[in-house]
This record gives C-alpha cells, sequence and structure tokens, in this order.
C-alpha cells in the first residue's frame, strides 16, 4: 500500500516537473527559512523555486544555502537604507532585493522608478522593463535590481547619480493562463485538488475528502469578484492562514475596528479605501466588527449587494470580496437549539437578516480539524505568488453559467440565492477545473455543494426572520429526466424527525411550541401491560403543565373510550407513556390529543398513518383548540420530514395566511372533534 503511494507521489512530481518547471517548490524548505527571514513567503519561495527545484538533496542543501546568502547580502531592511547607500557609493555598483514601483512622469516623458524599503524615488529607468513586466506599473512588484552609481560633476542638472543597470522581476511578472490551462490537463481531479491544497501548505493526504473541499472554499473570494464569505468555528483551524499568508492580493483587518473612509472611501482626500485596493478584504473575530461611523453596516450592506457604494457626489465600484472569520464558543449543537450560528457576529449585524442575507457562502468551520505538524505539507506545491497570480487572472473569467447546461435550478430559490450558488459552482470549477473541462457528475457533486452552503445561510435566516424566509427546501432539476433532488445540510439534519413510512402501534409525532418558544417536534411512544388501569409518564420531568395535559388525554379516554372502540380498557390495562423533546427546546404543554391518539393507537394494535404530524389540542371535555402560528408549524413540520397534517377544523380560517407553496406541500387532514381526531389518525373510515 505504501509502495503504491510513493509510486503515485514519485508520479505526480514527474508530471509537476514537466508542466511547472520553475514555479514549484518544496514546502518544508519555505518552513526551513520562514522561520529566520522575515521576508513575504512569496519571495522566498520564487528563490526557491530557482534554486532548490532539483531531485538531488545535495544540490537542494546547496540552493537553501545559496537562498540564505542572496537574503543575508540583498535583502534590504528599512532601518539599513542608509548603509547599502553608503556601500553602493563606496563600490559603485551593488545588487538589492526591494519592492519596485514604476511611474511615467509626463512632463519629462520618462519612466521613474521608487524603491519601497530602500526610499528612493525618481530613479530613471528604462522602457523595456514596465512594457516587459506590466505590474510594475500596477502597485510594484519585488525586483532583484543590479544599481551603479556615477555621481559626475558636470552633469549637476541630473536628480539622481543612481541608475539601474539590469532589473529581475521575484514575483511572476505576468502569468500565461493557457499554459496553466494546458498543464491542468496532465493532472486528475484527485491530484489537482492536492496540489492546490500543498500550494497552499495543507497535506491532503491527512485530510478526509469533504474537508478538501471545504479547505478549497476558503479560496473563492479569492477567485471570484464580490463573494461574500462567512466562516465560523473552532480556533486554530487556519481560518485567517490563507487571506493573511498566502495571497499578497487580500488583507487581514485585524481587532475588527474600522471607518468608513478607511474600507470605502476617504472623502477629505478622495482616495478609494480597502475594497478599491485589494482583491479579498477579511475581517479577522467577527465578533470584535465595529466601525467608528453610524452608516458603516448600512454603507457594508449595499456594497456586498451590489459591488458598489456612493460617498458624496460620486459613485464607486470596487470588486474586492468580503470575508468574515471568527470563532463559535459553544458547540454547533447548543448554538442551533438556543440560537443560530451568526451569534458571534455583533447584534448590529447578527440579527440583521438584511445583511445576513447578503452572505453568500458560509464554511461550516467545525468540520474542519485543529491542524497539528503532520496537517502541514514537506511536499512539491507551487510557489504561492503563481498560485496568488493565476487565481487573480481566473478572476477576469466567468462561469457562473456552466450549471444551465445540465441543471436548473429548483422554484425555492430566489433572487440572492441564485446568485451566491451561480458564483460558488463558477468558483469551484475556476479552481478545480481551470481547462473548463468537466463531466456533468463533476458539475453536479460542485452543484451539491454550493447548495449546501448557501442552504446555510438561509436556515438561519429562517430562524431569525421567520416567515419571509420560509423557502429553504433547496434543489436543482436534472434537465434530461426533470429529476428533482434536494440538498439538505447536514447539521440540521433536516426531513430525519419524522420518519418515512409507518411507525410501531403506539407511536405519534406533535408539533408545537416548546417552553422555550421554539417551535419544535415531540415524539410520544407508549406500551400497554396487564394491570388495573395505572397511566405512568417519562420523560416529563417535573413540568406541572405538561403533566396535567397527559392526565386530561387518559381521563378522557377513561370517560369516552367505549364511543372509540369497544375493545379499549382503562380498567384491565397499565399504560405507559415516554415523551421526547427531538429538538432540546423544552418540553410543549399541547399534548392531551397526541397522548389521546397514542393511547388508543396501542391499545387498539393500530398504527398510525406514516410521516403524519399532529396539529391542535383538546381540552377534558373534548373541545378542540386550534393551533397557533399555522405558517410557522406548517413550516417546521415541512422541515421535519412530515407528509401529512392532522389539523383542527377551526384552523381552517387561518389557511389563507399560509404561503400556496407550503400548503401544497402536505396532504391536510381536517378534524371536527376528539373521536374524530383518533378515528383519521389511525386511518379508520
Amino acid at each position: 500500500m505504501i509502495d503504491e503511494a510513493q509510486d503515485a507521489l514519485e508520479q505526480m512530481h514527474r508530471k509537476l516537473r514537466e508542466n511547472f518547471a520553475g514555479k514549484i517548490v518544496r514546502k518544508d524548505l519555505t518552513k526551513k527559512i520562514k522561520e529566520g527571514a522575515n521576508v513575504p513567503v512569496y519571495v522566498l519561495e520564487y528563490l526557491l523555486g530557482m534554486y532548490c527545484s532539483s531531485q538531488d538533496e545535495s544540490e537542494i542543501e546547496e540552493g537553501v544555502e545559496n537562498v540564505k546568502k542572496i537574503l543575508a547580502d540583498n535583502f534590504v531592511r528599512p532601518d539599513e537604507a542608509q548603509k547599502i547607500l553608503s556601500l553602493l557609493r563606496q563600490r559603485g555598483s551593488h545588487t538589492v532585493i526591494d519592492k519596485i514601483t514604476v511611474s511615467l512622469n509626463i512632463k519629462k516623458d520618462s519612466y521613474e522608478a521608487e524603491f519601497s524599503n530602500l526610499g528612493l524615488k525618481g530613479v530613471p529607468i528604462s522602457e523595456e522593463y514596465p512594457t516587459q513586466y506590466d505590474r510594475l506599473l500596477c502597485g510594484g512588484i519585488w525586483c532583484i535590481v543590479q544599481l551603479d552609481y556615477e555621481y559626475i560633476e558636470e552633469d549637476k542638472n541630473s536628480e539622481t547619480p543612481i541608475k539601474i543597470r539590469k532589473l529581475d522581476p521575484i514575483q511572476m511578472p505576468h502569468v500565461d493562463i493557457e499554459e496553466l490551462k494546458a498543464g491542468r490537463r496532465a493532472f486528475t481531479k484527485d491530484e489537482w485538488i492536492d496540489l492546490l491544497l500543498r500550494s497552499i501548505g495543507m497535506e491532503p493526504s491527512v485530510l478526509e475528502y469533504r474537508v478538501k473541499w471545504l479547505l478549497l472554499a476558503r479560496m473563492l473570494p479569492l477567485v471570484e469578484n464580490n463573494f461574500n464569505l462567512c466562516e465560523l468555528g473552532p480556533r486554530s483551524t487556519g481560518k485567517s492562514h490563507l487571506y493573511k499568508e498566502i495571497s499578497p492580493n487580500s488583507i487581514l483587518v485585524s481587532g475588527g475596528q474600522t471607518t468608513v473612509a478607511n474600507l470605502f472611501y476617504n472623502m477629505g482626500r478622495k482616495t478609494v479605501g480597502l475594497v478599491g485596493l485589494w482583491d479579498c478584504v477579511t475581517f479577522d473575530e467577527v465578533a470584535g466588527i465595529h466601525f467608528k461611523d453610524n452608516d458603516g453596516v448600512q454603507i457594508m450592506k449595499d456594497y456586498m449587494a451590489s459591488g458598489s457604494f456612493a460617498r458624496g457626489k460620486e459613485e464607486k465600484a470596487a470588486s474586492a470580496s468580503m470575508v468574515f472569520v471568527g470563532n463559535i464558543n459553544q458547540s454547533v449543537d447548543v448554538l442551533l437549539k438556543t440560537s443560530s450560528l451568526f451569534d458571534p457576529f455583533p447584534p448590529e449585524m447578527g440579527t440583521d437578516t438584511a445583511f445576513l442575507d447578503r452572505i453568500h457562502c458560509y464554511i461550516p468551520g467545525w468540520e474542519i480539524p485543529k491542524f497539528r505538524p503532520e496537517h502541514f505539507t514537506n511536499d512539491y506545491g507551487f510557489i504561492t505568488d503563481y498560485l496568488a497570480e493565476f487565481i487573480r487572472e481566473l478572476r477576469k473569467e466567468q462561469y457562473g453559467d456552466a450549471l444551465d447546461k445540465y441543471f436548473h435550478l429548483g422554484k425555492n430559490l430566489n433572487q440572492r440565492d441564485t446568485i451566491a450558488v451561480r458564483k460558488m459552482v463558477g468558483g469551484f470549477i475556476k479552481l478545480v477545473y481551470p481547462d473548463g473541462e468537466y463531466t456533468k457528475e463533476q458539475l453536479e457533486e460542485i452543484l451539491k455543494l454550493s447548495l449546501e452552503m448557501r442552504r446555510r445561510v438561509k436556515e438561519q435566516l429562517k430562524k431569525l426572520g421567520g416567515m419571509e424566509f420560509y423557502d429553504v427546501n433547496f434543489s436543482y432539476i436534472d434537465n434530461e429526466t426533470f429529476e428533482e433532488k434536494y440538498v439538505s445540510v447536514p447539521e440540521q439534519g433536516g426531513g430525519k424527525l419524522i420518519p418515512e413510512g409507518i411507525c410501531n402501534p403506539g407511536q405519534v409525532y406533535t408539533v408545537s411550541h416548546g417552553k422555550s418558544g421554539m417551535i419544535g417536534v415531540f415524539r410520544l411512544e407508549s406500551q400497554m401491560l396487564p394491570g388495573n388501569g395505572k397511566f405512568e409518564r417519562t420523560g416529563l420531568g417535573n413540568d406541572r403543565d405538561a403533566k396535567e395535559a397527559s392526565n386530561t388525554a387518559f381521563n378522557f379516554l377513561k370517560a369516552n373510550g367505549k364511543r372509540i372502540s369497544g375493545s379499549i380498557s382503562t380498567t384491565t390495562k397499565d399504560y405507559i407513556m415516554n415523551y421526547q423533546d427531538l429538538q432540546g427546546i423544552g418540553m410543549t404543554s399541547r399534548l392531551a390529543l397526541p397522548t389521546l391518539i397514542a393511547l388508543c393507537s396501542i391499545a387498539l394494535n393500530k398504527p398510525a398513518i406514516g410521516s403524519m404530524a399532529i396539529l391542535g389540542e383538546i381540552s377534558i371535555s373534548g373541545t378542540i383548540i386550534k393551533a397557533d402560528e399555522l405558517a410557522n408549524v406548517l413550516q417546521v413540520c415541512l422541515d421535519s420530514g412530515a407528509k401529512k397534517v392532522l389539523l383542527p377544523i377551526t384552523s381552517a380560517s387561518d389557511i389563507g395566511t399560509v404561503p400556496a407553496e407550503l400548503v401544497g406541500s402536505f396532504n391536510l387532514v381536517f378534524y371536527q372533534s376528539a373521536e374524530d381526531a383518533v378515528f383519521k389518525a389511525l386511518g379508520v373510515e
């Protein structure tokens, strides 16, 4: 087995050298040097890619020493700028590593270079460099530059005696996207995913398949314009690592304190903020996000929806993606039962459904393992800079309509949901199939994941905003077979609470308000033994209201049992009833009718109709009481998997408040009295 894995790795290395020579690096070498040199990862890896791309260990050792020496001799530290300039003057020439930005001086019709760490401005540079490496003109790149120092007494007009003899970019000066697409064809899907993960420093062989996709989802904001992503999960799962270390095109706003001027537009200086300068703006620790301006969240909402914002007299557009990462302090189960998954957000965001609706994707951070040393790779991956650049290049391509060829989306997705899903599908295709070659099955896999990531947002919105967001049953339809497939969210366990098919006699399900005020599903199970008419209850604890309701049911049965069936005995049999609160929201007090139906079901040894939820209640005299908040209760019935709903006739007047699609999802059965409810629940006409 080990040999096979070894062979596969060897094969992978061969393919990498054939297709991406000079653009790959062994990630353990990066770790080795990075700890001692405070130079950007992408600069370091470029040098390692140049000197250490061999297989021979001794050559690699030599290469690493070379890189260390180059960094020690030539890397400019800002505090040593004057020392280096003095050295340059003494020697007459010197080589430096620095970040160079070139601008065109229109008055002189010539190009001038600016050195970031060295602090030089206005150094003349030959026209060939900005023409050849256009990134020098757009924000600058790291270069190795050979400088000459030549002071001529007569030539006093010359602004600087420093000349640029030769310039070599250390970052990728430009990326040939066609080369990448051609290289992608040499790898299988799984190999390519592993290669991407190794490029960001992860070791895929110790990760589960689903986790790999979740880690890829973190890269979506880097390949998609105006993509809003949220990831909340436990500590040390590497949520902010990608945005801070890997990509030179994203910025991490730590601490969360920010202003509208800093983020969007400074009206005093007339300069655009972070969203105009970076591809991706990440807010670390969402709990601390705080705008010093009152309108910060409003402008952010506007920007997240449309990719533009209005400040002063004009409207500005930008393409930066927004990422929100933070920690969840409780377990997911607790959060789902007590509040929502957006709980860590500050209140002005975490309860604002309009803000949360603009989030396209929610990565379940609790599914990603806490990183240990074995999770970080020592194998070959792309140079970080190459990865960042081709990812940036892919932002220009669009694959949002890719799903239309094979599928179309179900009717529960509104416009925002559709945009979110299309962006995700497009983003995943760019990452995994940049050559645009994929099968229907591969597209379906991406589509399922995208629908799930968006549904997670919608499920929480439904919790916070109620009926406005009732349509969470996301599905997609195959264009050939017209088969509709539904996608659920794993942590909700949707559709499993009320099982399909016929249950055992004595088992029924009811849906009503629990003690906490939330609506949930409750299961009742009963047993009958020979005895003398005792009635025992378990699962109610010391809940007085619930106990009274179950007593009401037993007393009603004693008084009216013969009207239901002559074979029901409340004197020669003992009954045991167990109550279960399936969602942990506190026991309901509306238990008289479901208890009566469960008792009759076990007494007659007749199971209730399958996939049925019981709504409504009866009093001691048998008066029927209608269900509260019918629309919300029916929504919970749908989410829990109910197909039939038993309703009191008094609730018929409320049907008009329920969306038509929701009513159409069930077979509604109305009852006129307690006895009628029992007959209909057990399917006796």
